[in-house]
């Protein structure tokens, strides 16, 4: 069952959530370090409930939304989240054209090649495919931003800090839409879905939900210690440092070591295209399960939202992308509110999951921390 639970925990560090660790370290240094260790708690219960929804019925959360309330609620939870997916991917391919520029490559050249190597997995190929290529590419994340981290060093910052200033919760909004997002609630359920259908081993409904909860566990610390590890590395640098301009990020970074530039780069590269391929994925997964059309044509949903994406950032400038960066991980909060409290009504449905229903414990950490979530949105705006 090893695989959907962490890849989209991976998927999670995307290249959004990467500028906007790198934007927390610049201009906060360590003070949100135990904020992002404390949301390895939210991340992990809800996280959890699509696993194991998808583990339980073998349906997505579209597909279930469809059938236990209406095709209009199920496009309406769905729609949202293929929009705001739109202007994910822009940043992701704007992630990896900077990376790639870091090394010489235009983005004229980078972002058709990642272009093609994402349509390559997610279209006419099995989820097991791009599950095992996604997986070898995971380790990346972690040796890259890590040797970053060993390059700067510690430096003397305090890491107990709390502000009431705007900036700081704005950040602390903009870290809260890093940890959940919409798409990742439809991935994770869809892809555990396949797995437990396509399964192989004799393994019994219950010894695979605690396999799941594990991966599922593990994946919430290890992407909040890649956030960690991003957050320090850039603490210390020029406040002015422009994360999606190359020169800027190469000469902000050449500072702790000649390496540094290019060992982030790969990080950022192995970040956006590991997430380009899970959201397309899991946002593909999701409206076709609502419209009730079949997985297989997901393609066209890939196209629509893929194609646009691309050619923006081969054509316009990154330099600009920041600050719309860190108000899209805001966004993300409200985004969720639909396909957060759907599925924390599912999971308590005896209709829906049988003796697998969540309990009245599960159900307060649940809904206790998606609250958490969307009240750190609104937090963000007034």
């Amino acid at each position: 069952m090893f695989g959907p639970a962490w890849l989209v925990m991976m998927a999670d560090m995307d290249a959004s959530s990467t500028i906007g660790a790198a934007e927390t370290g610049v201009v906060l240094k360590y003070s949100l370090i135990w904020f992002l260790l404390l949301l390895v708690i939210p991340l992990y219960f809800i996280q959890e409930a699509s696993g194991r929804i998808g583990l339980v019925t073998g349906k997505g959360l579209g597909e279930l939304v469809r059938e236990n309330y209406s095709r209009r609620t199920a496009v309406l939870m769905a729609f949202p989240m293929a929009l705001t997916d739109v202007l994910t991917y822009a940043v992701e391919y704007a992630g990896a054209a900077v990376g790639f520029a870091v090394f010489g490559v235009p983005p004229l050249i980078s972002v058709p090649i990642v272009f093609l190597a994402h349509v390559f997995l997610v279209v006419g190929n099995k989820y097991s495919q791009a599950e095992r290529a996604l997986l070898a590419l995971s380790p990346l994340l972690f040796l890259s931003f890590g040797l970053v981290l060993w390059q700067r060093g510690l430096k003397p910052y305090p890491f107990l800090v709390v502000s009431s200033s705007p900036s700081f919760l704005f950040l602390l909004a903009a870290n809260v839409g890093a940890v959940i997002m919409p798409f990742m609630l439809f991935f994770q359920a869809s892809a555990t879905a396949i797995k437990w259908s396509t399964r192989k081993e004799g393994v019994g409904t219950g010894e695979a939900m605690k396999r799941v909860r594990v991966e599922t566990f593990v994946g919430a610390i290890a992407t909040e210690i890649l956030m960690v590890f991003v957050e320090m590395s850039t603490a210390g640098l020029d406040p002015s440092t422009d994360f999606l301009s190359p020169r800027s990020l190469y000469t902000a970074l050449a500072s702790a070591s000649p390496l540094a530039p290019s060992l982030f780069s790969v990080g950022l590269i192995s970040a956006a295209f590991l997430a380009l391929v899970v959201i397309s994925l899991g946002s593909a997964w999701g409206v076709v399960e609502a419209l009730g059309v079949e997985r297989e044509r997901a393609y066209m949903i890939y196209m629509v939202e893929s194609v646009p994406a691309a050619l923006v950032i081969s054509l316009v400038p990154t330099s600009s992308l920041v600050g719309s960066i860190l108000n899209l991980l805001v966004l993300l909060v409200f985004t969720l509110i639909g396909p957060g409290v759907i599925l924390g009504l599912l999971i308590s449905n005896e209709k829906v999951m049988g003796e697998r229903r969540s309990k009245r414990l599960e159900l307060v950490a649940y809904w206790a921390s998606l609250i958490f979530v969307i009240l750190f949105g609104f937090l963000a705006i007034l």
